[in-house]
């Protein structure tokens, strides 16, 4: 193998499925996760890939966290796919192993750019944005709903001492789906947020496929009002209003229309059918989601402004109400979920 050495921490479903793709490609690629069921059956028997038109097994390396302190050698690009509440614990525990040059790309959901590169430092930090459809419920076997030309990432440079490094991770990625570099990785990821403000958790309370639950009365508007209130939040924050998904400038010029066309290019261009979202996955498992790192963090950035994010925060309140197990994902909570925002709103 030629190339750099790559780490990806965390193998879930995306983690898994670049990690496939990655060692397909010929690339010197580790895994490392945290079940050690998963880990077992991807020693044993590799990464199984479901798709529409195919199943690919792929032999991987893996390993458990309890082997990092094994190492000897260093990586030159950790592609970090773990949950964002995550995030920090897992920069800390692989900060010794990464190169004194090499680069840690956070390969996931939420505003975690600072939180990686006050462990590892910001001249060792990457920014990336992820937009993958994968599932796993059985360990070593991932249904991927999302073929790498419905897959989709952002590369951009955390500070100036990474400027030009950009493609090192964008070379990679591009293994696994299309991926382009920015100029400002912050904004991009601030609108990915919005999409998964609009989607994730939304979708996931009524315990549907997003594109069947988004068509329920009312649904529609609620997921609208929510993705308006996460762009009003990075707008107020100063993030510049971008294209993702592959949209250009002209494309988002219509700011009272756009989170519509978020919504409408993501269901159209990268969900299917049968695709749930991170959030339904993980309380299926009976695990935490990360509502408080996508919606809450919408519902924190508004109040810190003096502004007030009524359906996010319903959101979050019947999300918690989930996870505490007094509610299930369920159809009848979205009559419940409007009418919590509308209280929300009259109170005030």
């Amino acid at each position: 193998m030629t190339g750099p050495r790559v780490a990806v921490l965390g193998c879930g479903a995306n983690g898994a499925t670049i990690a496939a793709d990655l060692t397909r490609a010929g690339h010197d690629v580790v895994l490392i996760d945290q079940w050690p069921a998963h880990v077992e059956a991807m020693r044993t028997h590799g990464i199984t890939q479901v798709m529409r038109e195919q199943t690919l097994v792929t032999k991987v390396r893996a390993f458990n966290l309890c082997d990092v302190c094994t190492f000897t050698g260093q990586f030159d690009i950790v592609l970090l796919s773990c949950k964002a509440y995550d995030t920090r614990w897992h920069s800390q525990l692989i900060e010794p192993y990464l190169a004194p040059e090499g680069l840690l790309a956070g390969v996931q959901n939420g505003m975690t750019i600072e939180a990686i590169s006050d462990v590892v430092g910001s001249h060792r930090s990457m920014g990336a944005v992820i937009e993958i459809s994968s599932t796993m419920f059985d360990p070593g076997i991932v249904r991927r709903d999302s073929p790498p030309e419905r897959s989709w990432f952002a590369v951009g440079s955390t500070c100036e001492e990474t400027c030009g490094r950009e493609s090192e991770v964008a070379s990679l990625l591009s293994e696994v789906g299309k991926a382009e570099i920015v100029d400002d990785i912050r904004a991009t990821k601030w609108m990915k947020l919005v999409s998964n403000a609009t989607t994730l958790v939304t979708t996931a309370i009524l315990g549907l496929p997003m594109q069947e639950a988004m068509h329920f009365p009312g649904m529609r508007e609620l997921m609208l009002r929510s993705g308006q209130e996460a762009l009003d939040a990075g707008v107020l924050q100063g993030y510049d209003v971008l294209p993702i998904f592959g949209l250009k400038p002209p494309d988002v010029e219509d700011r009272e229309h756009l989170v519509e066309k978020l919504l409408d290019t993501l269901m159209g261009g990268f969900v299917l059918p049968e695709t749930t979202t991170t959030v339904l996955q993980d309380w299926t498992k009976g695990r935490r989601s990360e509502v408080d790192d996508l919606n809450g963090l919408v519902v924190n950035r508004l109040e810190r402004a003096g502004k007030r994010a009524p359906v996010n925060r319903a959101i979050v309140e019947v999300a918690h109400r989930i996870e505490r197990r007094q509610l299930t994902p369920d159809v009848g909570n979205l009559p419940r979920l409007l009418a919590l925002i509308e209280s929300l709103i009259k109170s005030h």
